[in-house]
């Protein structure tokens, strides 16, 4: 038997399925928080990268702090331009010197950012529309085992913090969640007018789901007012279609909401991404680790992106947390909806959480007794091998946003 400090109890509130209003928000890969989770997260793995391929080891670093000032542009049918550019600071500490080398981290960073931009936002042109800086301070040169030839270390909780997760997802998550990702997928390939700032909030009342969606449509793309109205309601009729996979419930689709025709007042941009215009970002500030805001549910209020895998409890017990959820409602019957809390405290191993709460709501005729034992044994089981999170963050296996 395992002498983790693990927990299993009713959880203290109905299935968020069963409550009779949900709020569900995702903001997509272009919007201002999410560019800087995206260019955040794209550094921190190039660094623990480059680290593993100089030294063989992930040395200290952090990226979470990035910030985005926004530019300023002037979209016009047939394709504007971006008047003053977009300000991108990449901001956090990194080891610059180990055992007689020199690395070259605010240039790995710089090369990342690059990659990760060009990917995401092809419209933004790198150096011009979007200026990126970074200002790394020197890290601590503390060695964290991540891979040994033998048995692997597990690192000591850098921090006295808390991740949670929660599965399995509701209907209105999962339209939420799949929605903005085939928009930005599938959709968009076909359909370049989409940029990627795709903003997605969902409502239930009772069994009543509404979509509200901020699309960010590209200018060179759309010649008129007529072709801007086809553009939307073909957005409003693909998220419909992908809401129909997921629920009965009557589903209505609203996008962007607010447009006024007769004023030429429209979500028209250069650059598919609301950060020409105004609206400025923070790392931590859009989606939590599973990819969504959900305010039905607990949430940690820590910035995983950008975070040091090795030991930053920030990062690892919401993904961690997350990953556990989803395997024992996998795995065990009879589940509707469960909460994982994982609480670090700093110094001890991050196998050995000060305790890992399992909330649970079973469904009818299945006794929490009748199932504590299995989600006992997986929780053992996710928390023993805690260092594979670690490896699945730099091998960029999970995401963080």
């Amino acid at each position: 038997m395992s002498e983790r400090n693990i927990r299993v109890e009713p959880i203290d509130r109905q299935a968020v399925e069963d409550q009779e209003v949900e709020i569900v928000e995702r903001k997509g890969i272009g919007h201002p928080d999410s560019i800087c989770d995206g260019v955040a997260e794209s550094v921190a793995g190039a660094l623990a990268r480059e680290y593993l391929d100089r030294v063989g080891e992930v040395l200290h670093f952090n990226t979470d702090e990035t910030q985005l000032v926004a530019g300023e542009a002037a979209p016009a049918f047939g394709g504007g331009e971006v008047v003053d550019p977009i300000y991108l600071l990449i901001v956090g500490r990194a080891t610059k010197h180990y055992e007689g080398q020199t690395i070259p981290t605010e240039t790995i960073a710089l090369r990342a950012a690059r990659e990760y931009l060009e990917e995401t936002i092809p419209q933004l042109e790198y150096g011009e529309d979007i200026v990126v800086d970074v200002k790394l301070g020197e890290g601590s040169g503390d060695l964290q085992d991540v891979f040994g030839e033998d048995e692997v270390r597990v690192p000591m909780a850098n921090d006295t913090s808390f991740g949670v997760g929660h599965a399995p997802l509701t209907e209105t998550e999962q339209i939420v969640s799949e929605a903005e990702s085939r928009l930005n997928g599938e959709f968009a390939a076909e359909n370049p007018y989409l940029g990627p700032d795709v903003k997605i909030m969902g409502k239930r009342e009772g069994d009543t789901i509404d979509v509200t969606v901020a699309a960010a449509m590209v200018d060179e793309f759309i010649a008129d007012i007529d072709a801007y109205a086809d553009a939307v309601e073909s957005v409003r009729e693909f998220v419909a279609e992908v809401a129909g996979e997921h629920t009965d419930r009557e589903v209505n689709v609203h996008v962007n909401t607010a447009d006024d025709y007769e004023e030429g007042s429209i979500y028209l941009t250069v650059t598919g991404t609301s950060a020409e215009q105004g609206d400025d970002g923070s790392v931590g500030r859009g989606n939590r680790a599973n990819g969504l805001i959900t305010p039905n549910r607990s949430m940690s209020m820590e910035a995983t992106s950008g975070k040091n895998p090795v030991n930053h409890i920030g990062k690892i017990y919401n993904l961690l947390s997350t990953q556990i959820a989803e395997e024992v409602v996998a795995e065990v019957d009879g589940i509707r909806d469960l909460r994982v809390r994982l609480l670090s405290q700093i110094g001890r191993p991050i196998d050995q959480p000060h305790v890992a709460d399992v909330h649970v709501v079973t469904a009818d005729g299945v006794a929490l007794e009748d199932v504590e034992d299995e989600i006992n044994a997986i929780v053992d089981t996710e928390l023993a091998n805690v260092t594979e999170i670690t490896r699945k963050v730099i091998d960029g296996e999970l995401t963080t946003f």
